[in-house]
């Protein structure tokens, strides 16, 4: 027990960095996967086509090959030729990938929305961005939020990955441990941190839809 009880400390800081990865990627990639989503469904045949390759491409390729891509092959990429450090490295690789994923969320849950919403919008004199404001977004909220909630603790497991870029995140400092000690004791624990994540995620994306299926009722 207390060798466990000694793992906290530095497992608690991996899981610092693996809150902070998944918190800022949050920020990025849900506004910026709203964004993608209405250009994917917009009349202009040329930004939706382009919005299209993007998630094909975002969505087609692994996020490790992404955030090596990013990281050691951006600063020779011509015209771009920037380094990004480690960190900000990962954040942009996982906000780029992500934002795709939630673009493909948000465009089937403003699709969802029956055509005859907006054809009201339109008789009250609302404009487009009016009507997807007031109207067609809020009701977008109740048909996301299962798939919302899938992605989202996927994203709590992929910030994993950062491991190939040596950032201490919680399983890299779990393996380190393993490695000094010669225990999967840490791996262990480690997994309980994982679970006790998903757990409070789950919890409040239940809590979520309970309250949007009181609003329905």
């Amino acid at each position: 027990m207390d060798y466990v009880l000694s793992l906290l400390p530095p497992l608690a800081q991996g899981a610092a960095v693996t809150l902070k990865l998944f918190a800022i990627t949050l920020v990025l990639a849900v506004p910026l996967g709203l964004v993608l989503a209405l250009a994917r469904l917009s009349a202009f045949k040329p930004l939706s086509a382009a919005v299209n390759g993007y998630i094909w491409l975002m969505r087609g390729t692994p996020l490790m090959l992404q955030m090596l891509f990013i990281y050691f092959a951006l600063p020779f990429v011509p015209v771009i030729g920037v380094r990004l450090p480690d960190f900000p490295a990962a954040v942009a690789a996982f906000a780029l990938n992500y934002a795709a994923y939630f673009a493909e969320i948000f465009r089937a849950g403003i699709q969802s929305v029956d055509r005859g919403q907006y054809e009201a919008a339109k008789v009250l004199g609302m404009g487009y961005p009016q009507t997807m404001r007031r109207i067609v977004l809020p009701q977008m909220v109740r048909t996301i939020l299962p798939p919302m909630s899938n992605e989202t603790i996927t994203l709590v497991k992929d910030t994993s990955l950062i491991y190939v870029l040596a950032l201490n995140d919680l399983l890299r400092a779990a393996r380190g441990i393993v490695q000094r000690d010669f225990t999967t004791t840490p791996f262990i624990v480690a997994a309980a941190f994982y679970l006790l994540m998903t757990l409070l995620l789950t919890w409040l994306f239940q809590r979520l839809e309970q309250r949007h299926a009181k609003f329905d009722q």
